[in-house]
């Protein structure tokens, strides 16, 4: 009996060492102990998987690391890991307990006495609902959490024990909830590397209420600090603009406390505040974030606001305006004041900006395009036909300029500048030098390109104007002519030229006589100097002969006259004695007495030096004979 005793003491204490040893657990520093009870005589409720009060199940308390006892085989204990949420992650949090979602919710109340969800039991009494959670665990956060009570989603995976069957037959990863691993990272707003562009986030909510009809974004408080402004009567567009653009993000850190957002009115759907640069842990299941382009409005423009969010339209154009509506900021519509030189974070969904160039802008019509806006893509030369049917293409440059303030005004009309250029420009420009063409000759054109030129920019500026929109030139850059035009014109350009280079040849030749003549006068100039010396003493000579024959012709003259006197009285006298002789001694013997007178005054000899004499003759008969001879007619 004793040896019986002694071998069940043996095997009770054996049973006991056994059971303490299965009754120890070891938690490590990071691990959680699960413990769960297999027999009671409470059961828990069909939609609770975590007894509080000793029921058979999962039991609410954790065992914490250390040594720590359960007995078995009452208890059984599992160990789990504690949450980790690495660096750049967050963790997505999903309670398996408490109150039913209400109809239509789609994450849980969330109050600040659930702290990071460590105590269960005050998430239990204070009312915490089953489902997503809707603050998210920081990068670096460890927690020893309920395994049971809550499973927590990272990108990399998933602590936690879900209950559902159809879970538990899966490897459970961000997927098996919907879940990309980029979702499950902190959202950063920045510069892509890849850009220098600014950034901001678009934000779309998953929850809240529905917006209220007709609005397509929530924005806190809607618009009534708008009104507010507006009601005062002193508010500048400015102030109102810079207003509209100061987010209220500040009420919801940013969307990051999501109850705090619908606890100050957020609706679902798309937000009017967009973040800014940052990093924000945004619960993946109820914020999504878009990132687009920050408007950026460079010296030389302005972006005018076409605004689809707002206070109902109210038109300030006036009456004379006949292309739409322009409104304050705040309001539906184009906005009347345009955004100026600096960086807007607008939402382009609630917002559509238009940049009009407020600097002077150059259009081509012709095969390059400007690298500056490239507004003028679609412009191509202007093809037009003369008079003659001679067909042109004609490279064309128009500059045009749009003031800042009429810059609305401009939009209202036309819609966007693209439509200026070409809707209107295009069909002014091209119909106006298609129109002057066929209306003249080709030569004619090409001879009056600056006149044709100067009536274009007055036709130009006059149809633009009523678009608000100032003409700063128009230039004809470029005309390319025909073959049979260009040889016609050559031909009689060569003419011209021809009948220049002769013009210019007889100048030459013209300006070579002066220059020979030039040379000679030069090189003559001592003969010359001499030559005029000469001139004048030879001057000087014939004046002096001059005077001097002047004085002898007088001389001449005056006894000339004495002279002639004198014959004249001695011929008288003559005359009167032959006539007083003629009666004397007759007609006969005068002339003999006469003739014998005069052979004596001249001296000549009457009888010869050798006398020839006939037989008969005697000297009285050589005598008559030397007399008659001298009075022969004419001797």
């Amino acid at each position: 009996m004793f040896i019986a005793f002694l071998l069940l003491l043996l095997a009770a204490a054996g049973a006991a060492a056994v059971v303490s040893l299965l009754s120890l657990h070891r938690i490590g520093p990071t691990e959680v102990g699960l413990v769960t009870r297999r027999f009671s005589a409470q059961k828990l409720d069909d939609d609770n998987p975590i007894a509080f009060k000793g029921e058979a199940g999962y039991q609410s308390e954790l065992l914490m690391p250390g040594l720590r006892f359960k007995l078995w085989p009452l208890y059984g204990v599992e160990k789990y890991p504690w949450v980790q949420v690495p660096a750049g992650q967050i963790g997505v949090v999903i309670a398996q307990v408490g109150q039913p979602l209400p109809t239509g919710a789609k994450s849980g109340l969330y109050k600040p006495s659930f702290g990071q969800f460590t105590e269960l039991e005050t998430f239990i009494q204070e009312g915490g609902q089953k489902g997503v959670q809707r603050p998210v665990l920081a990068p670096g956060t460890t927690l020893p959490l309920h395994p049971i009570a809550f499973f927590v989603i990272t990108r990399d995976r998933v602590f936690g024990r879900p209950v559902s069957e159809e879970l538990q037959r899966q490897q459970l990863t961000p997927m098996s909830f919907g879940l990309s691993p980029a979702d499950l990272e902190v959202v950063r707003i920045a510069k892509n590397s890849n850009s220098d562009s600014d950034v901001i986030g678009i934000v779309s909510t998953l929850e809240g209420d529905p917006l209220s009809s007709g609005d397509i974004a929530s924005r806190l408080g809607q618009f009534q600090d708008i009104t507010e402004m507006e009601r005062r009567g002193d508010t500048h567009d400015a102030e109102l603009i810079e207003r509209l653009f100061s987010n209220k993000n500040e009420l919801h850190n940013n969307y990051q406390d999501f109850q705090a957002f619908l606890d100050n009115g957020g609706r679902i759907g798309l937000q009017h505040d967009p973040l800014l640069y940052g990093a924000y842990l945004l619960n993946p299941f109820l914020v999504r974030v878009e990132k687009v382009p920050m408007l950026v409005v460079e010296q030389g423009e302005v972006a005018v606001i076409k605004a689809y969010v707002g206070l109902p339209p109210s038109d300030t154009s006036g009456a004379e305006f006949k292309f739409g509506s322009l409104v304050r900021p705040g309001h539906r519509g184009i906005w009347q004041e345009p955004l100026r030189t600096g960086k807007y974070p607008i939402n382009p969904y609630c917002y559509n900006a238009e940049l009009v160039p407020t600097a002077i802008l150059t259009l081509n019509w012709a095969d390059r395009v400007s690298s500056a806006h490239h507004l003028d893509a679609k412009l191509e030369q202007i093809v037009a036909k003369s008079s003659e049917g001679f067909v042109f293409k004609m490279d064309l440059q128009v500059q045009i300029h749009i003031p800042d303030t009429r810059a609305p005004r401009v939009i209202s009309t036309v819609g966007t500048i693209r439509n200026l250029v070409d809707e209107v420009l295009q069909a002014a420009v091209g119909n106006h030098f298609r129109d002057t063409l066929q209306s003249m000759p080709a030569v004619r054109f090409v001879e009056t390109r600056q006149q044709v030129q100067r009536e274009a920019f007055a036709r130009i500026s006059e149809q633009l104007s009523s678009y608000f929109v100032e003409t700063r030139g128009v230039y004809i850059q470029d005309v390319i002519l025909p073959q049979d035009l260009v040889k016609v014109l050559t031909e009689r350009e060569i003419a011209k030229q021809e009948i220049a280079t002769f013009e210019q040849q007889k100048q030459a030749q013209q300006q070579r006589i002066e220059t020979e003549q030039a040379r000679g006068t030069a090189d003559m100039q001592a003969e010359l100097a001499k030559s005029k010396v000469g001139v004048t003493i030879k001057t000087n000579n014939s004046n002096a002969r001059k005077a001097e024959a002047d004085g002898e012709a007088f001389y001449i003259e005056q006894t000339g006259k004495a002279k002639g006197a004198e014959v004249r009285a001695v011929g008288l006298a003559k005359a009167e004695a032959y006539d007083a002789q003629v009666k004397a001694f007759g007609a006969n013997a005068t002339a003999i007495v006469n003739g014998i007178d005069a052979i004596a005054k001249s001296g000549m000899p009457i009888v010869p030096n050798i006398l020839v004499a006939g037989g008969n003759g005697a000297s009285l008969d050589g005598l008559a004979a030397v007399l008659m001879k001298y009075l022969t007619p004419g001797k």
